[in-house]
């Protein structure tokens, strides 16, 4: 793939981005305070499956379109998702190649989780990393804008 079909891909992937963030913002403010030490009632867990819904999805659009993209614009090879979030760390494009590792272990444990057992946990760890999450997109964001200037 060529740089322009790159920069166009890169393009489309923050469009998808920037209109999933409101929601998950709406989302995670609803949520960030919750006292998950009493008993959860339907209604706040539907409000957390949905924060969970959104954060796989953000994550996946930012780990695996936009990083991703990043990485082929500037030619580097980083054929794994660890070498991808240690070169981002390195080049300055995320502030944390660990967080990001986080981020997307618990994504897969998301996608992966079918025992209600462990919904709590997962729910605070959501929370918990939302804010690592947004932090790496806004300085990708600076990179990005610095980038196509």
């Amino acid at each position: 793939m060529n740089t322009l079909n790159l920069q166009s891909l890169l393009d489309l992937n923050w469009s998808l981005l920037k209109q999933a963030l409101p929601s998950f913002e709406r989302s995670l403010v609803k949520c960030r305070d919750l006292d998950f030490s009493s008993l959860i009632s339907f209604e706040i867990e539907e409000s957390l499956d949905a924060l969970s819904s959104k954060f796989s999805r953000l994550s996946d659009i930012y780990t695996q379109k936009i990083l991703k993209t990043i990485i082929f614009l500037l030619r580097e090879d980083a054929p794994t998702f660890l070498d991808r979030m240690n070169l981002c760390e390195k080049l300055g494009i995320i502030p944390s190649a660990d967080e990001m590792i986080a981020i997307r272990d618990l994504r897969n444990t998301i996608a992966h989780e079918y025992l209600n057992e462990n919904l709590i946990e997962i729910y605070m760890e959501i929370i918990r990393l939302s804010d690592s999450l947004l932090t790496a997109i806004v300085e990708t964001e600076k990179f990005y804008i610095k980038s196509k200037n």
